[in-house]
């Protein structure tokens, strides 16, 4: 996957030509498109298509009063642990489950880098990106990057459910840029220091929040498995009360299993009940006022909320591993052959439409551009030309585009063009009249 990625422009390693820096990456043009197609699929379901749910955008520079209340300052770490030997450091709770087990299994470590069984005491590691603001480098400028984007819905909560006049349950919705400095990043895009969420906060009465956590659950769940993820290989995994984080009634993990000794079954989102902790300790650090006032029953609450937080880079891993399938094909003279092909939903794929001039002579371009021109104002779309058509119909194989449409020397007589169908290799000749209508029945939005 990683070759792949690499070679059709889906993702690479940053600044490669001066050696790349660790766990960072570049998105090319398909993988970028990919990746907005996630969001924008997450964006429709959670906010475009519900009436109570909003959304936001909030700056990824904050104050250190806003990681205080949160806990983040206090407890978002990390134990490190570093090599005597040759001075690599490592999660020790990871180095425990590859080598152990478990977490908290008792046992020697030995150094992944060097072998060596030397290393000090465990000490905590904040996971959060400290900087100033400003031209003056001292304790009054200091802000961090934001290591998620659920506070800024819990900060701004008062002000935007004024502003939108939403009432319990509703929901505010936002996606963007978080930062951790991981002690060890890796698994291509799976874990970085710099990763994109989708998380919504949705902020109920108390005492609905265990119905609506498990409304959110099988929601969420729903989501992967509509968009074309294999139903054997996502699970519900329970939080044990030892891996509860401060603010949380319960989580759960929607995770999908990654065919890979080194992550197998892994988190895409985490589903928290997260209670009444956020707004009551942003409430009490700032002074503002931050409960809800139930005017039909004349009684003010705080409420609890519910937080779906998938990671919109993990969840493009996903889906681009479960499309990824090699099959063998038969030919034009019936002998078998491997093709490669991306079956990913079409609401993902990077381009939704190829057109294919069947020749580069002079008499099909203008033809070829017309339909291009037609079709791109509906679609992302390519334009093809060089080499045989069995060769570019297996590149957009390769990077899952649904369709393609050839224009041959027959379309300048009768205005037809060849649709051959990405997963079935089907082709049907359709009117250039009728061919937007044709291809919006077979491209959901």
């Amino acid at each position: 996957m990683v070759e792949l990625a690499k070679r059709r422009g889906l993702v690479f390693p940053t600044a490669e030509i001066y050696g790349g820096v660790r766990a960072t990456w570049d998105y090319g043009p398909l993988g970028y498109e990919l990746k907005e197609n996630v969001k924008q699929q997450w964006w429709r379901t959670m906010v475009q298509l519900r009436d109570e749910v909003v959304g936001m955008e909030q700056a990824i520079l904050g104050p250190s009063q806003v990681w205080e209340a949160s806990g983040h300052l206090a407890n978002f770490s990390d134990p490190l642990v570093e090599c005597a030997a040759c001075h690599h450091r490592f999660r020790e709770d990871h180095l425990r489950e590859e080598q152990l087990g478990a977490e908290d299994a008792e046992g020697d470590l030995s150094c992944p880098h060097c072998g060596e069984q030397q290393f000090g005491d465990p000490r905590n590691f904040n996971l959060m990106f400290k900087t100033h603001s400003g031209p003056v480098e001292d304790d009054s400028s200091v802000v961090w990057m934001r290591p998620e984007t659920a506070q800024g819905m819990f900060v701004d909560f008062a002000t935007i459910q004024r502003a939108s006049r939403k009432k319990p349950p509703f929901g505010i919705a936002q996606m963007g840029k978080s930062f951790r400095n991981e002690i060890t990043p890796g698994n291509f895009i799976f874990r970085t220091r710099e990763f994109e969420q989708m998380e919504m906060e949705y902020f109920v009465e108390p005492g609905t929040d265990e119905d609506w956590h498990q409304y959110w659950i099988d929601a969420r769940l729903a989501w992967y498995v509509d968009l074309g993820i294999r139903p054997e290989n996502l699970r519900i995994r329970e939080h044990g009360d030892d891996e509860l984080s401060h603010y949380a009634k319960r989580t759960v993990d929607v995770e999908y299993f990654f065919a890979d000794t080194s992550l197998g079954w892994n988190e895409l989102e985490g589903i928290a009940n997260r209670g009444d902790f956020d707004l009551n300790a942003h409430s009490e650090a700032s002074g503002a006022n931050l409960d809800y006032f139930d005017q039909p029953n004349d009684e003010r609450w705080t409420p609890f909320v519910i937080e779906p937080a998938a990671g919109a880079t993990r969840a493009t891993l996903a889906f681009l591993i479960d499309a990824h399938t090699v099959e063998q094909v038969p030919d034009a003279k019936g002998n078998l052959q491997e093709r490669t092909v991306l079956k990913l939903d079409p609401r993902l794929a990077p381009i939704k439409v190829a057109v294919l001039p069947l020749s580069k002579k002079d008499e099909l371009r203008p033809t070829a551009r017309e339909v291009f021109d037609l079709l791109k104002v509906e679609w992302m779309c390519d334009y093809d030309e060089t080499q045989s058509i069995g060769r570019r119909y297996r590149r957009h194989d390769e990077i899952g585009t649904p369709f393609c449409v050839t224009v041959d020397f027959d379309t300048i007589e009768d205005r037809a063009v060849t649709v051959r169908d990405r997963d079935t290799m089907e082709q049907v000749r359709v009117p250039i009249d009728e061919l937007v209508s044709h291809l919006r029945d077979r491209l959901p939005r």
